[in-house]
């Protein structure tokens, strides 16, 4: 029994030492962190991609690199991490992880988040009305439960677009009928022209104008110009003119049309334009195809497809700077006229303009995967804050909904 006494007197001596040394430990690494001898945590980099797509939420996947500048790794339930996607203020994903774990050094940490499909018809129509123009911010932040502090890192992209831009056209285009007993062309467009008009967050109207010339002897009453405009066919947007334009012989008379893309078919668009994905880049197709119901002096009226003012436009967009390549566009499907009939431009004849678009995809997005700044402490609680603003443009980069052939 005194044996037995001994032995358990000895044991619990043990146990006792055991915690306090434990406890020394843990006060000595909270002080260490408190007076700056180790560092908080911070986020070197982020990368991120989308995931699966359906009709409501598009998965964003993350992989964030957590730099921990200390000799030992930082504990379970001390550090969580809290991340923001947006885009023109408009959040488009967020989420976070809770008792992070992270090793000394560089630390990998892949989580995932969804993005609600229904933040994309308010998102573009930030974008039109800040002028093609969307600033797409990266919010990441790491804090530490036991210091009650944390770092944060703040990753811009400027992403420009020029939606109108393409559709303006001095490019002469025949209207063709067709039909019996017509002499072909009946009309000419000799110049098209665009820009946005009143967005709502029902519809981004899109206000066209076409200068049209009559080569003929008597007058061309047009009374109708349709529209129908689709993206990876899906309709966007359709629709007529709902008044008449009288065009004189040898003459010519400017007519309007608002083509008005539907927002409320934006999120259906975007699921097809990430199934499309090819090489970390989002593919659509645009095509734009207009008819006109021409009245002809005889009194008949012909329905005429505009197929000379068809548009068609591939677009790539790359929103997390995911691909290396950047896709380039071609433009030089315009019309000559051979037969030297009029067109009513200055010289008799129509000229041809083989032009090339081409797609910047501005300046390589890097993250610096190192540990960067040294995060100290000075005993106090404010937050220790990085940003990286890639400040290149991307011209056609984001939705460019190109108006263009």
């Amino acid at each position: 029994m005194a044996l037995d006494r001994i032995v358990s007197a000895l044991t619990a001596g043990k146990l006792r030492i055991a915690v306090v040394a434990l406890a020394v430990v843990a006060a000595a690494v909270g002080g260490a962190f408190a007076l700056g001898v180790l560092g908080v945590p911070s986020v070197a980099a982020v990368n991120n991609s989308f995931g699966d797509v359906t009709n409501e939420t598009t998965v964003v996947e993350t992989d964030l690199v957590v730099s921990n500048p200390n000799p030992i790794g930082v504990g379970l339930d001390g550090v969580s991490i809290d991340y923001t996607v947006s885009m023109n203020d408009v959040e488009m994903a967020s989420g976070g992880r809770e008792g992070v774990s992270v090793a000394s050094g560089n630390s990998s940490i892949a989580f995932e988040t969804d993005l609600d499909n229904d933040a994309i018809p308010p998102w573009w129509t930030s974008h039109v009305r800040n002028d093609e123009r969307t600033t797409v911010a990266i919010d990441a932040r790491i804090t530490s439960d036991l210091l009650g502090r944390g770092t944060n890192l703040t990753r811009t992209r400027q992403v420009e677009t020029d939606l109108i831009g393409a559709f303006a056209s001095e490019e002469t285009r025949p209207v063709n009928a067709d039909a019996p007993l017509v002499d072909d062309p009946v009309l000419y467009v000799n110049e098209t022209r665009g820009r946005w008009g009143t967005v709502s967050e029902a519809e981004t109207p899109i206000e066209m104008e076409f200068d049209v010339y009559n080569p003929n002897l008597e007058p061309y009453v047009v009374s109708e110009i349709g529209y129908d405009v689709t993206m990876n066919d899906v309709e966007m947007g359709s629709g007529s003119t709902d008044s008449e334009y009288v065009i004189p012989s040898y003459g010519s008379e400017t007519v309007e049309l608002s083509a008005a893309l539907r927002n409320e078919r934006l999120d259906e668009w975007w699921v097809t334009h990430l199934n499309e994905s090819d090489n970390g880049h989002q593919v659509s197709d645009l095509r734009i195809e207009f008819y006109a119901v021409v009245e002809l002096p005889s009194g008949e009226e012909l329905t005429v497809p505009l197929d000379a003012l068809t548009y068609e436009e591939t677009i790539e967009t790359d929103i997390f700077d995911e691909g290396l390549d950047r896709g380039e566009g071609s433009d030089a499907g315009n019309s000559t006229d051979s037969d030297g009939s009029d067109d009513g431009t200055s010289d008799g004849e129509n000229t041809t303009d083989d032009g090339e678009n081409t797609s910047d995809g501005g300046g390589d997005n890097t993250s610096d995967g190192g540990s960067g700044d040294d995060n100290t402490s000075d005993g106090g609680s404010g937050d220790d804050n990085t940003s990286d603003d890639d400040s290149g443009d991307d011209d056609g980069g984001l939705l460019p909904l190109i108006v263009g052939r």
